[in-house]
């Protein structure tokens, strides 16, 4: 047991020497969430929309200025003249323009803006349908409310990109933990020399595993505290499920992680494989996209690969989003399959100096 200390914590030292390493497992995640968090920002609620009014007319401007006090999630900014308007609208001082002459409702925006493109022309499209509804005296037939159902967290963008992020964070751990750090060391011939030492294949694994078993713990917490201290975005955390997810998560990216390491044909590439593998599950699984968005053919393959389970469950048991508890016992019980299951074989790896 003395050993099997001494060997974790030469793991463990090994690990926080190495910069890149410890970067891309534990600081990449909380980087990209500052990187999103301070541009988008992570605050739930809807936007305020900042409305330039010009008037040309006075005719019904009461209906007119009814309708955007009704909307809630608009503010207005009166203008002289329809120029001074656009040059702010050009230099982002406004998010939506709108000119009343009486006649016409022209509603101006930046068309840079494609981002937030499609819900301006929405809010706009909803306002004239309102004003011209009022200035008739009829009210509209049906009206939609919006009713939250599941879980009560506030499911806003931020929320659903923070799991995922925490879900590459592990995705990342795992695989690197084979396929970068363990076939570094059979490259430089590190594993030769262990081999003969009193120790045993399956001490090394068992302390690499641990280092990384605390490392992607606690590379996702923090990368949940960033996300709530500094955005302050809600989650509700299951900790049990999470901890068992997140250790059984683990386990089956290092699994991953020993298939890259025996189809790489040599064990220095392997690492470099991995983070191609890694970057491509990450655009492909929902981490910053929605899946129901893609093209069939791209839904069809995030279906296929483990990172989108990933995310899903990660999500579930944060409290963002709803999942059976059988489909997430089933994502966790395959991916603990999966790295207990590869065990033995990575240890035969490790043994096996001369690999062909």
């Amino acid at each position: 047991m003395t050993g099997f200390r001494a060997l974790l914590r030469t793991q463990a030292l090994v690990f926080l020497r190495d910069k890149v390493m410890l970067f891309f497992t534990a600081l990449f995640p909380i980087v990209f969430v500052l990187i999103f968090g301070f541009v988008w920002g992570g605050a739930d609620g809807p936007r305020t929309t900042h409305l330039g009014l010009v008037v040309l007319s006075e005719t019904e401007v009461e209906v007119i200025e009814r309708v955007l006090a009704d909307q809630g999630t608009v503010s207005v900014s009166r203008y002289p003249d329809r120029p001074a308007l656009e040059a702010d609208l050009a230099m982002r001082k406004l998010d939506l323009g709108l000119v009343w002459d009486g006649r016409i409702l022209l509603f101006l925006q930046d068309p840079t803006r494609v981002q937030e493109g499609y819900a301006l022309g929405e809010l706009s499209r909803g306002i004239a349908a309102e004003f011209d509804l009022r200035r008739q005296g009829l009210s509209a037939v049906v009206r939609a409310e919006q009713v939250d159902v599941g879980r009560s967290v506030a499911t806003g963008w931020f929320n659903m990109l923070v799991p995922g992020v925490m879900a590459f964070a592990i995705l990342t751990a795992g695989l690197l933990a084979v396929s970068g750090r363990i076939t570094q060391m059979k490259e430089r011939k590190l594993l030769d020399r262990l081999l003969v030492t009193p120790m045993s294949p399956a001490a090394l694994l068992a302390a690499i595993a641990g280092v990384r078993l605390v490392v992607g713990y606690v590379a996702t917490l923090s990368t949940l505290g960033v996300a709530v201290a500094l955005f302050q975005v809600r989650f509700q955390v299951n900790w049990l499920l999470y901890t068992s997810f997140v250790v059984a998560a683990i386990l089956g990216t290092m699994g991953l992680g020993t298939l890259i390491a025996l189809l790489a044909r040599r064990p220095g590439s392997a690492s470099t494989v991995a983070s191609i593998v890694a970057q491509g599950m990450m655009f492909l699984s929902g981490v910053y996209f929605p899946v129901e968005i893609m093209p069939s053919f791209l839904r069809t393959l995030s279906k296929a690969l483990p990172l989108t389970y990933m995310v899903e469950a990660m999500r579930f048991v944060t409290g963002v989003a709803d999942m059976s508890v059988m489909k997430l016992a089933a994502i966790t019980s395959v991916l603990f399959l999966l790295g207990v299951g590869l065990f033995p074989v990575l240890g035969r790896y490790v043994v096996n100096a001369g690999r062909r």
